[in-house]
């Protein structure tokens, strides 16, 4: 077991004494792991990396940017309780559709990992897809992973420091652009990186000209990029994500991840080409260990399957070119399912994965629907607090409300107020106003009726919106009119 420490236990102590028995193996949970130094493969699944990967990393740095009626495709304004996704804007009432988009996600997750185990942390998970950028800039800047071992070894050159240089240099700029762009989802982008150009002040002091809170922000999240992506990186995968802890139960017997062929591969050994390597009792396995060096959490596939292990399909690859060198059938390591290699057949129609689709399917179509026939207007009315009950004036009897106007429309409009109730009331002083699109407007509103109309303390009073320029558009909301009590 790596990291782990041979103690001898008491009976070691004494040579006369349980000679035969077992060591005892510790391991020192304190210590930290060997560094891990990942050999560069290339395969059919590291290209299903790229197809992936990609589009989703210029998605990410491109959508800040994307203009969209003006705004960013993908905004959060927070100030205004604003979140802009692409046509669609959600306000602090829509709560419970942005809980139920994250839970529509989580289930997805689940469907995917019951089927093809976790594919989407090998080759979606931003995780992954920013590690592997730092690999690569190290690959780049350093060599392969026999170079890197031989710089690392090797003492302080003005090479070693221009190499270890020019890596830290491309993991700043990668991690800075990750953070400004991040920071750029809550803030215009445009003025993220322009917050960053240097301004003399009077006293000759240069500083960055930009929000300091913005800043400070996006320093964090460079720094946090930084450190994840070029040191932590599988510590990640191995201690700190939730994922790899509860993946077990979703998974089952028919759940396709890597697995290595047992029965094929042992046993192992090295031989040289052409050799009957069967007559003398190897399997295919050659115990190169490329499925180890390749592999960005440091597991060996080939002591069965282990939560570290992220279905990244780089040990089937390197396998794979190893078998083919040797002339050998690849699969040696593959995707499949444990009752492929049992039993020689894989069920892709079962019930968990059944049920997580169907309640997939259904809580999809229900949240699309709910989204498309959303109202573009909603109005929310409260009395105000600042007023009395109410306010008597000669025969009349008024109450003060707040109307708050949540225009959602992709355009400005001027609404009419009207009122409906138990009696007949009036508004007294309203002039309608234009409301911007996405905008949330709150004004008073004083509501009048005749003393002698008044047969009841508390009386009904509905408030209804209607835009001028779409009659389509309108909203309403019932509250109460307060009176004196009755003589």
């Amino acid at each position: 077991m790596k990291n782990s420490t041979d103690i001898p236990g008491p009976s070691d102590c004494d040579s006369n004494k349980n000679a035969d028995s077992p060591q005892i193996r510790y391991r020192n949970l304190y210590e930290s792991d060997d560094k891990i130094y990942i050999r560069k493969v290339k395969g059919f699944y590291q290209r299903i990396r790229r197809y992936t990967g990609i589009p989703l990393l210029v998605a990410f740095l491109i959508l800040p940017w994307l203009q969209i009626d003006g705004r960013p495709s993908v905004f959060f304004d927070l100030p205004q309780r604003q979140f802009y996704v692409f046509w669609v804007t959600f306000g602090p009432q829509d709560g419970m559709l942005l809980a139920w988009l994250l839970i529509i996600s989580a289930f997805a997750l689940f469907t995917v990992t019951a089927l093809l185990g976790r594919v989407w942390c090998g080759f979606t998970c931003p995780q992954t897809v920013w590690t592997l950028m730092f690999i690569w800039a190290e690959h780049y800047c350093e060599g392969d992973r026999n170079k890197r071992i031989k710089l690392d070894k090797s003492p302080w050159t003005l090479e070693k420091i221009l190499r270890k240089s020019g890596k830290y240099f491309a993991w700043f700029l990668i991690a800075f652009v990750t953070g400004a762009t991040f920071i750029g989802y809550f803030y215009p982008i445009a003025d993220v990186y322009l917050g960053f150009l240097p301004t003399m002040l009077d006293t000759g002091l240069i500083v960055f000209s930009g929000n300091a809170t913005v800043i400070f922000w996006t320093l964090f999240f460079t720094g946090m990029t930084f450190m994840n992506a070029g040191f932590l990186r599988e510590q990640v995968c191995k201690y700190m994500c939730p994922y790899a802890r509860f993946q077990s139960v979703m998974y089952d017997n028919d759940t396709l991840a890597v697995h290595y062929d047992v029965e094929r591969g042992e046993n192992r050994g090295p031989r040289k080409m052409k050799e009957d390597y069967k007559a003398k009792g190897f399997g295919d396995c050659i115990d190169c260990s490329w499925c180890v060096q390749v592999c960005p959490v440091d597991i060996d596939i080939r002591e069965g399957m282990q939560y570290e292990c992220i279905n990244c399909g780089l040990c089937v690859d390197a396998c794979n070119s190893v078998m083919d060198k040797m002339n050998y059938p690849k699969g040696l390591i593959r995707f499949t399912s444990a009752d492929q290699l049992e039993n020689g057949a894989t069920h892709y129609i079962r019930p968990r994965v059944f049920g997580y689709f169907a309640l997939l399917m259904v809580m999809v179509t229900v949240f699309v629907y709910t989204i498309s026939n959303r109202e573009p207007v909603t109005v929310d009315v409260n009395r105000d607090r600042g007023a009395r009950l109410y306010k008597v004036q000669g025969d009349k009897v008024e109450n003060v409300y707040m109307i708050k106007v949540h225009n959602m429309d992709r355009q400005a409009h001027e609404f009419d107020l009207k009122v409906e109730g138990d009696h007949p009331f009036k508004i007294k002083r309203y002039r309608a106003v234009p409301i911007e699109k996405n905008e949330i407007f709150s004004f008073p509103v004083r509501i009048v009726v005749d003393r002698e109309k008044l047969d009841s303390v508390k009386a009904s009073l509905t408030f209804t919106i209607v835009s001028k320029e779409d009659d389509s558009i309108v909203a309403s909301e019932t509250t109460t009119f307060i009176g004196p009590e009755l003589e």
